[in-house]
């Protein structure tokens, strides 16, 4: 954290920025994949394992459901206090000791007892994962030029769409080969190795400002981005369609490895070989979003989304694949446009950019814990067709909400300084 405070620099003097190219852009780059892959790998790490773990603990579908759900509420809570600390505290050193808290924690988990030890690491894993995601957009948009923010962002997310492939991939894998624990510890040898690539390679801030330890400012300063309807809409958009995108996937190992598909939990992972895509489309949507600006690509990619999870329907295991494919390429364009946009609407009106990054990521991940969750109950209670009634209905709530973002006024309009694109 003292890294941060080192390379404050008075405002006539500030840091445009890394530029595209340059040595810095390619170190936070690579050190900001790498920690998008082991944030994502060490929370969805028990999603591919949920059929094995109902098993093991002689629990109900629902509540095997409880190991990704209590991680990711854990999650949100926690980063409406990592956000707004590291306004305070600085970002670099928070995000670095934040990963390799939440490694030792996984390592743990391995070694878990009981069901109920199990769920309450989960939940701390939770915690300790916060300072993270809460600060790394915001990192992004203090420290890369303004040209190369949304392409940034999107290769951010990527590191995150790959993360959630590889840890459920590994994790499936090495179930099938010594049972859930070697998975577990599997993914905790993955993180561990993520947090040195991070600690070695991440720039220190140049261009971060600390607030005064004031509690009442920080405070207002919270109000601020909940006052503004554009981000409180975007918020709101995190959680239903990440509510829908994780309902899927929390549904899916059961339905593939139930009858009539009756795969291995290994086999039935592979569908995560799909999670590349959000890769690419996330990075895709954000040049995009570069050339056209946010509003109109967002709810593009909510279309593709839904038509993914309808297409899920069809029997045929192969256009269940495309299904998953295709929603998981609309679901990162959308998210990765989404989140660039929070922060570059947050930094354009009245600050507090870490604070609206934390409450949208609050949003994303309230969506995954409480929708992922129902998708338990929607599959003991209906089968698939239940789980792609909530999905469908989630994605089309937050087609509408992109809808109403489209038509609503940006802060350019408003009379603020311009930026490159219209926020």
């Amino acid at each position: 954290m003292a890294s941060d405070r080192e390379h404050l620099g008075a405002a006539a003097a500030r840091f445009e920025g890394h530029r595209l190219g340059e040595p810095g852009y390619r170190r936070i780059s690579v050190a900001l994949f790498a920690a998008g892959l082991a944030t994502f790998a060490l929370l969805y790490c028990t999603q591919p394992l949920l059929p094995e773990l109902a098993g093991s603990f002689d629990v109900s579908a629902a509540s095997s459901t409880l190991t990704v759900s209590l991680c990711t509420a854990a999650l949100g809570l926690s980063m409406l206090l990592a956000g707004p600390a590291s306004e305070v505290l600085g970002r670099t050193g928070l995000m670095r000791w934040s990963l390799v808290a939440a490694v030792l924690v996984g390592l743990l988990c391995a070694a878990a007892p009981s069901w109920p030890v199990l769920l309450g690491l989960r939940a701390a894993q939770g915690v300790t994962l916060a300072g993270l995601p809460a600060i790394a957009i915001a990192y992004l948009r203090e420290e890369v030029h303004p040209d190369s923010h949304a392409g940034a962002s999107g290769l951010y997310i990527g590191g995150t769409a790959l993360g959630g492939m590889t840890g459920r991939l590994i994790a499936g894998g090495l179930a099938d080969l010594g049972g859930w624990r070697l998975a577990l510890a599997g993914i905790g040898g993955l993180g561990l190795l993520c947090a040195v690539v991070v600690i070695v390679l991440l720039p220190p801030s140049r261009n971060f400002s600390p607030v005064p330890a004031d509690a009442r400012r920080i405070a207002r300063m919270t109000l601020r981005v909940l006052g503004d309807p554009v981000l409180v809409a975007l918020y709101a958009v995190a959680a239903v369609l990440m509510g829908a995108f994780v309902a899927v996937y929390n549904a899916v190992g059961f339905r593939l490895t139930g009858p009539p598909f009756q795969l291995s939990i290994a086999v039935a992972g592979l569908v995560f070989c799909v999670y590349p895509i959000g890769t690419f489309s996330s990075a895709y949507a954000g040049r995009l979003a570069d050339r056209f600006g946010r509003r109109p690509v967002e709810p593009v990619a909510c279309v593709v989304m839904l038509a993914g999870v309808l297409l899920t329907l069809a029997p045929q295991l192969w256009l269940i694949v495309v299904g998953l494919a295709v929603m998981t390429a609309g679901f990162f364009a959308a998210h990765g446009v989404a989140s660039g946009w929070v922060a570059a609407r947050a930094q354009l009106g009245a600050g507090g950019t870490a604070q609206a990054a934390s409450l949208y990521l609050f949003g994303y991940y309230l969506g995954s814990s409480v929708f992922g969750g129902i998708a338990g109950v929607a599959w003991s209670g209906g089968g698939w067709r239940w789980v792609v009634v909530e999905t469908a209905a989630l994605t089309v709530a937050g087609l509408v909400l992109a809808l109403g973002l489209y038509r609503s006024r940006s802060l350019i309009e408003r009379g603020k300084t311009p930026p490159p694109v219209a926020y």
